[in-house]
């Protein structure tokens, strides 16, 4: 065999085996053929007049290859063997613009690899050089325009000049035009043309370019029938288009159609065929798009996994990174979307280690560097909102200007840079309060806007951005030309956001804020009027009960609570105007505020959110109400707006066995709602930073099945704030008298069983309240001193205003604000021959009037089931020892066990562990120890016991069974936060919670000397046995009245009304 007649042998084996190759994806085949090709080579010498075929056939084969594998090496001696194959074709050579083309191809490869401008430079001259070579009726002109129109649309890329797209385009046309129907280039010619016009749709948002674009996909696909080797990419360049026209125009059917394309170029990738990866990258992305529109978690999952399944694929072979770097980069933004769906902080932790990696394989030049640097700013400032650590926004801000230098002037990118690092330095701003970085925003911003003239998309978004940056600049330095900026920034945002679009509500609401602020400086009440309609129009935008509010639960506790703020400055403001809005404004506000509350942790870490949002509001709210002569709506502004931590736990423990009742769905509903509750419930009482997720899924869970329970028949209202004609129910025993402290009114509202409530103006105001009430714990704080004695007249400080009969009745105090405070059952002037409250009425107290509802519907425990415990510890750990403990409890005993099982628990025994036991097993209860409030962190309140205290948080993780009565002969023990006095978190109040039905606590220090004399008569009135030969935890309140007015000439006078009773 000649070696001519070998040459053509290798050559013809080699190609074949490329063919195959490219039918199959086997890579065995591309090296087989690469051997070949150099063995062919040799028998080329120079001069040889096959070496140009030999040179070009191995160069296009090692360009194959280095696409399948990173090695360098196969694409470098591509380029040097095209580079020697072109010298071998001088000008003039038909063959030479062929040459051309080959080599740009390869120079182009290394630049997507490498990202070396140069080598893309260098591309589009070889191919403007190839094309100036074909003329008009060339063969391979349009292939050459192809070409050209490819490097530019790269560079376009890279560079962000429009006119390299705009050339691209017309390059891509032309050559389209040279490929009519039949040609076998023309679906090469739809899939490039219809790529770039997608590229122009994504810098100028003009639809008819995407439109277009789809056109062509579908041509091109059309070209291709079931069996044909391209058909799976041009299934998946459909589906890419379509999924952009979905996100741009939200119709279904687009992603629908998106996802069922992408599923079908996946089954034309069996295992192992080196496009698989990319198929299941391309699905992974739909899916998630998927995700974004209808909050289906299985949807992120799914792409998730298919994201990894995916990149392990690629880790299988040998991994082209710049084929990797995309779909690394989409896993690293779906876990980042996991990880605010479900606060699995190890989702965020490595979708950031997954950014910095893509990062490490796309050097300074990489085409897609500027994407890769802004999602990973954008996963560091997630990081950053969640855990408020300073050096990761510092990072974010440092990416952000990394990629900034990224986009000269001019670049298409620019305007988006800008605006990133502006927003960034505003938020550190807002951080640490550095005037510069508010400064440098300001002029980023401003730089931004220039880039974004009338008509630009995100025009509004700069005009926002701007806006907020003059509002802090006024709040910095009160310049009042700084407030007015800001007024005309957000009024243009506004004009860019008509009805429907998402970020209008926002707008509303920023204007509003600014005219409000104008209304402060000027006094000018137009200003006032409008920030009071927009903050209504605003709101109006997102009812609490809206279909489309966000599934995510990070979301929407920061929509509440950005809606909770707008409506809380909606009533201030038409307060100061006294606009109609004003009683809306509150009822609004009280809405924002339990949903709010509801997407929070039940639990104490949660406190400092909770005494937050609630402040004065439900006091105002009572207040506005009362003024408008609103009274039963003043009672549920005021049920709904305090103790609202206490509610919110209480909503595990709502009985449901009228539900059950209902029929066989409501059972099945009344027992999951049943399971759930207690589930999450325990989850919370346990509760972790990591177990925060599987909070999340049973909070949603649980919503699920109270949304369900709604629908039942009579049940439409299933753990709502309560109606009046649900909260009258409360003064079924006798009155029950709300004391209302707001900054606007003081009032008494008196509810009664059977008609109207009735309103009595208090003649003092707040600060009035606030001034005694800080005397009184002034001089409470001396109470208990052997040396200090308290004048009567200066302890009592309401006069007796409700109105009597002559025989003792009982009544139910539920004091606001500051009125907590002070002992209202002492009400009176204490003048001699003058009659005082205590003469005429048996005081109890409530938190709420829900709670005493609650406290009433309880059904008692069986008789002969029922067990007294007395719990005494006379020296705690790290405390002063209590002399009169065990006197107390032998008092206790003596009384008790004659009518009831009786047990006692002291020194040793009355550890924590030890009383938490004794409440499992008891349903009375008396404890003697020390109290220890806790002002400022009230969940840390407790009762001292042998080994350490016993909290307010462990006891309502307690579960007593059917617990009646409490007496809790302890210091402080309804003393609650020196901040939240409506929240109510105190000891007496946890006992209450925890079911006990009545509960009797102290308000200051109970005296060593006389709480034995108090105890004994107080139970030598309260042990007797109904006509059912139980007792009657309802008998309380008035033996615990008798036995202090049996010692009110033998005992001091704050220690006559150092007790208090709470409950039935």
């Amino acid at each position: 065999m000649t070696d001519t007649d070998q040459f053509s042998s290798l050559n013809n084996h080699a190609n074949s085996l490329r063919d195959r190759f490219q039918q199959r994806g086997d890579l065995d085949d591309l090296d087989e053929a690469i051997k070949l090709h150099r063995a062919a080579l040799e028998l080329c010498p120079p001069g040889n007049s096959n070496r140009f075929m030999s040179l070009n056939n191995l160069a296009i084969s090692l360009r194959d290859r280095s696409q399948q594998r990173s090695a360098p090496s196969n694409l470098n001696e591509a380029i040097e063997l095209h580079r020697v194959a072109l010298t071998l074709r001088p000008l003039g050579h038909f063959e030479r613009p062929i040459s051309m083309n080959n080599l740009a191809a390869s120079l182009q490869d290394r630049f997507q690899q490498r990202g070396i401008q140069s080598d893309l430079d260098d591309a589009i001259e070889f191919h403007i050089a190839a094309l100036a070579l074909f003329p008009p009726d060339h063969s391979h002109r349009s292939s050459s325009l192809n070409n050209l129109g490819f490097c530019l649309q790269i560079r376009f890329q890279q560079r962000g000049i429009q006119s390299d797209l705009d050339e691209a385009i017309e390059n891509h046309r032309a050559a389209l035009e040279l490929h009519p129907p039949g040609h076998s280039y023309r679906s090469s010619s739809l899939h490039n043309l219809a790529i770039c016009l997608r590229a122009r749709f994504h810098q100028q948002d003009i639809l008819s370019d995407l439109d277009e674009a789809i056109s062509f996909h579908r041509a091109a696909l059309a070209l291709f029938p079931p069996g044909h080797s391209h058909r799976s990419l041009s299934l998946n360049n459909l589906a890419s288009s379509l999924r952009i026209r979905f996100q741009q125009q939200g119709v279904q059917s687009d992603l629908d159609e998106a996802i069922e394309l992408h599923r079908a170029a996946v089954t034309l990738f069996p295992p192992g065929h080196f496009h698989r990866p990319l198929s299941l990258s391309n699905l992974a992305t739909c899916i998630r798009a998927r995700f974004e529109q209808r909050g289906d978690l299985s949807d992120l999952d799914e792409a998730i996994e298919l994201h990894q399944t995916a990149l392990d694929l690629m880790d299988l072979g040998h991994p082209n990174h710049s084929d990797r770097s995309s779909p690394q980069n989409d896993l690293a933004i779906s876990l980042r979307d996991r990880f605010e769906q479900r606060g699995v902080l190890s989702d965020l932790d490595k979708a950031i280690e997954l950014h910095r990696a893509v990062l490490a394989v796309c050097p300074p030049g990489h085409s897609e560097r500027f994407t890769f640097l802004n999602d990973l700013a954008l996963s560091v400032q997630t990081r950053f909102k969640h855990q408020g650590i300073p050096s990761d926004l510092d990072e974010v801000i440092g990416l952000h200007r990394v990629a900034l230098a990224l986009f000269p002037p001019g670049h298409s990118e620019r305007s988006a840079s800008l605006n990133n690092l502006a927003n960034s330095l505003h938020d550190r701003f807002q951080q640490k309060g550095t005037q510069s970085d508010l400064d440098e925003a300001t002029e980023l911003h401003w730089a931004a806007l220039v880039l974004r003239p009338p008509g630009h998309s995100l025009r509004s978004s700069s005009l926002n951005g701007l806006a907020s940056c003059f509002q802090d600049k006024f709040q910095q330095r009160g310049v009042l030309s700084d407030l007015d900026e800001a007024i005309e920034h957000h009024r243009a945002a506004l004009e860019l956001r008509p009805p429907g679009h998402s970020g209008r509500s926002t707008s509303l609401n920023n204007l509003a804020n600014s005219l409000g602020n104008k209304f402060e400086q000027h006094g000018v009440l137009s200003d006032l009027d409008e920030a009071i309609e927009l903050h209504r129009a605003a709101l109006a935008l997102r009812p609490c009960d809206h279909s489309d509010r966000p599934m995510s639960l990070n979301n929407l506790g920061n929509i509440s609570r950005a809606d909770l703020r707008a409506a809380k400055l909606w009533a201030a403001c038409a307060e100061q105007l006294k606009h109609d809005s004003v009683l809306i404004a509150y009822q609004t506000a009280l809405k924002f505020l339990d949903q709010h509350v509801a997407v929070l942790s039940s639990s104490s870490h949660h406190f400092d959110a909770v005494r937050e949002a609630t402040s004065s509001l439900a006091t105002d709210a009572f207040s506005c109400s009362i003024r408008h002569g609103a009274l039963t709506t003043a009672v549920e502004l005021v049920e709904q707006g305090r103790a609202v931590f206490w509610t919110q736990l209480a909503r595990f423990r709502t009985p449901s066995d009228d539900l059950a009742a209902s029929g066989d769905a409501g059972k099945a509903l009344a027992e999951e709602f049943k399971q759930l509750s207690f589930r999450l419930r325990s989850t919370l009482d346990a509760s972790t930073e990591s177990q925060s997720p599987h909070i999340r899924k049973l909070t949603a869970q649980w919503d699920g099945v109270i949304s369900r329970i709604r629908k039942v028949p009579n049940f439409s209202r299933f753990l709502l704030p309560p109606l009046f004609s649900d909260l009258q129910k409360v003064a079924e025993d006798g009155p029950v008298i709300i004391v209302n402290a707001s900054r606007y009114s003081c009032d008494a509202l008196i509810i009664l069983r059977d008609q109207d409530p009735v309103h009595i103006p208090l003649d003092i105001t707040q600060v009035e309240v606030s001034e005694l009430s800080s005397e009184f714990q002034s001089l409470a704080a001396h109470i208990g001193s052997s040396d200090h004695q308290v004048e009567s007249h200066k302890i009592v400080v309401l006069e007796n205003f409700i109105p009597h009969h002559d025989d003792l009745s009982r009544i139910w105090w539920c004091p606001t604000a500051e009125f907590t405070l002070l002992p209202l059952h002492a009400a009176g002037s204490y003048e001699r021959n003058k009659h005082n409250l205590s003469h005429f009425y048996i005081s109890s107290y409530t938190p709420t009037l829900t709670a005493l509802i609650r406290a009433r519907q309880q059904v008692s425990h069986n008789a002969s089931d029922e067990h007294f415990v007395a719990i005494g510890q006379a020296n705690p750990d790290g405390g002063t020892d209590l002399w009169c403990v065990a006197t107390e409890l032998a008092v206790v005993a003596q009384r008790i066990t004659p009518a009831l099982s009786f047990t006692s628990l002291a020194d040793s025994d009355a550890t924590v562990q030890g009383a938490l036991d004794a409440f499992s097993r008891n349903q009375w209860l008396h404890l003697a120890c020390h109290g220890m409030p806790n002002r400022k962190q009230p969940f840390e309140s407790s009762f001292a016991m042998r080994d350490g205290p016993l909290m307010i948080r462990d006891i309502i993780r307690s579960h007593p069974p059917s617990p009646e009565f409490a007496f809790l002969s302890a210091c402080h023990t309804t003393v609650g936060d020196e901040s939240s006095h409506d929240e109510a978190i105190h000891l007496a109040a946890a006992m209450q919670f925890s079911g006990f039905r009545s509960v009797i606590g102290s308000m200051w220090s109970v005296d060593d000397d006389v709480v034995g004399q108090l105890v004994s008569a107080f139970y030598d009135d309260f042990i007797r046995v109904d006509s059912s030969g139980r007792l009657d935890s309802k008998r309380a309140a008035g033996a615990l009245h008798k036995a202090v007015k049996k010692l009110r000439k033998k005992i001091p006078f704050e220690q006559q009304i150092v007790f208090v009773h709470i409950g039935v």
